[in-house]
């Protein structure tokens, strides 16, 4: 994937923040964001101590939500460029039941939306579930060019189709050409890479609000390695995550439960880490995380399953 230079939006001088203007122990008046717009902490929140309002200056540049231009920039990630292989669909080992993501091609640029396969023609055709946006079916029109991700168990592939029928009956689904041109990212389940995500996070799975605000330094698909001020529980406790997924092909807000499942706590004043098992996470989530990490292999930090 080419890098793409994007220019960071003019920030006013009263956006910016320093620790002296972020209250300990009372509820915040406006949300707080990093430089690239992510959203910290809402308004109302709450930081319960000046340790974690300083992990908050040390590992983000917090700015003031309400006064800071929407969306932010993403700054390039540096992800390399993928194999281009010449690939037929019986090579994805694609089964009926697997998840793709769909969107239109032209001129578009927003997020995937998630679909099943649900059959194949002799032709190499594809028969899929209509992809939805809010409940409702995404209009797609005969003839045109779709994108899709194809996430079978070892890789995510990237092809184009175009769009032979549009049916209802007996049930809505979709026709879809043979692939074009397949380009494959290699994966193994347990790759891990470089991430820098902020986290917001509460304790218990129970609730609808965040107390406070991590970093995720490693990310997987199946999980992620967290950094908080402090331990936030024993293993086995869960814990409510939301955080941003950012790449090419997809933009996800991602909000799960997740699982301790190994504490390594600092000394007396220093962070901890949290090695974190992401145990509810629905199949558009599923589709984001998977492809947020095929888009930073390059940056592998481990396999799980090699020697430590």
């Amino acid at each position: 994937m080419n890098e793409e230079t994007v220019e960071s939006p003019v920030v006013p001088a009263e956006a910016l923040l320093s620790p002296d203007i972020v209250p300990v122990g009372t509820p915040l008046d406006w949300p707080i964001v990093d430089s690239d717009g992510s959203l910290l902490l809402d308004a109302g929140a709450i930081l319960a101590a000046v340790e974690e309002r300083k992990f908050l200056f040390d590992h983000f540049k917090p700015r003031r939500g309400d006064l800071s231009p929407p969306g932010g920039a993403m700054g390039a990630h540096g992800a390399g460029k993928p194999e281009l292989d010449p690939l037929a669909l019986r090579d994805m080992h694609l089964s009926i039941g697997a998840l793709i993501g769909l969107r239109p091609q032209a001129g578009s640029t927003g997020p995937m939306h998630p679909c099943r396969i649900i059959g194949f023609a002799p032709n190499e055709a594809l028969f899929v579930t209509p992809p939805l946006i809010d409940g409702k079916i995404l209009k797609l029109g005969v003839g045109e060019n779709v994108e899709i991700v194809a996430i079978a168990s070892q890789a995510v592939f990237r092809f184009v189709c175009t769009v032979e029928a549009v049916c209802q009956l007996p049930f809505d689904y979709v026709v879809l050409s043979r692939p074009g041109v397949i380009r494959r990212l290699r994966e193994r389940k347990s790759i891990r890479v470089r991430a820098r995500l902020p986290v917001r996070y509460g304790v218990g799975e129970a609730g609808e609000s965040y107390e406070g605000i991590g970093l995720a330094k490693g990310i997987s698909s199946l999980g992620m390695s967290l950094t908080t001020s402090w331990a936030l529980g024993q293993i086995g406790d869960r814990l409510r995550l939301s955080f941003p997924l950012k790449s090419k092909d997809l933009d996800t807000q991602v909000e799960t439960v997740a699982i301790i499942r190994n504490v390594q706590k600092g000394e007396p004043g220093e962070p901890a880490v949290h090695g974190l098992e992401l145990d509810r996470l629905d199949a558009a989530q599923q589709m984001a995380m998977k492809v947020y990490v095929f888009d930073r292999q390059d940056d592998v930090l481990y396999w799980t399953n090699s020697s430590k």
